[in-house]
């Protein structure tokens, strides 16, 4: 069994950009794009649809995608209150820590040789 050692370029690495970043979501996005639209295209038939007494045709692929967005809105919507009421609480409640915080304590002989490292075990009573 021969053992391979795979060396590094010497060739200096580049760094990640907030654009090039940018330009892989991009990329990404429209690719998410094009299958929406291919899955439209592909289910174009008409369907009846009945909302709460609203009657309409739509094509079979919009009322899919329609039902697909609603469903992420209801778990969105709600998620989105809980982390807002969350991060409120946490401001609340570091404000309140804040302001109970006592003045910082003088050193005393003990932690004076504590940070200098000269102390030793501690004692027992």
């Amino acid at each position: 069994m021969r053992l391979r050692i795979f060396h590094r370029r010497s060739e200096p690495s580049v760094s990640r950009t907030r654009t090039g970043a940018a330009w892989v979501g991009i990329a990404l996005f429209s690719v998410v794009l094009l299958l929406l639209l291919i899955f439209i295209l592909e289910n174009g038939h008409q369907v009846d649809v009945t909302y709460f007494g609203f009657h309409g045709h739509v094509p079979l692929g919009i009322a899919l995608l329609l039902a697909a967005v609603f469903g992420v809105l209801l778990i969105a919507i709600p998620g989105t209150a809980r982390i807002l009421q969350l991060r409120r609480a946490a401001t609340f409640s570091s404000l309140e820590e804040g302001s109970t915080t006592a003045a910082p304590r003088e050193p005393t002989d003990e932690t004076s040789e504590i940070d200098s490292g000269k102390a030793g075990p501690p004692s027992l009573p």
